[in-house]
């Protein structure tokens, strides 16, 4: 199963965010940033900090998919 985060970078453009504020805001580097838009592992540490920032939920910024959509 993978993990797709489209629905993060919808929620930043909905929330007129850059990749740089969020970066900026979460306290983490632009490698974050590249591993997500890659949908590569990210930390559970990071992704709280992700939904910290962005007063969401996680089922907000993720989604699981399974390895047929691939």
């Amino acid at each position: 199963m993978a993990v797709s985060y489209k629905k993060l970078f919808h929620l930043l453009i909905d929330k007129g965010m850059t990749n740089a504020e969020l970066t900026e805001k979460c306290g983490f580097s632009a490698n974050i940033i590249t591993r997500l838009k890659r949908d590569n592992y990210v930390s559970m540490d990071s992704i709280e900090k992700i939904c910290y920032a962005l007063n969401c939920c996680v089922d907000d910024i993720l989604e699981f998919i399974p390895d047929e959509k691939r």
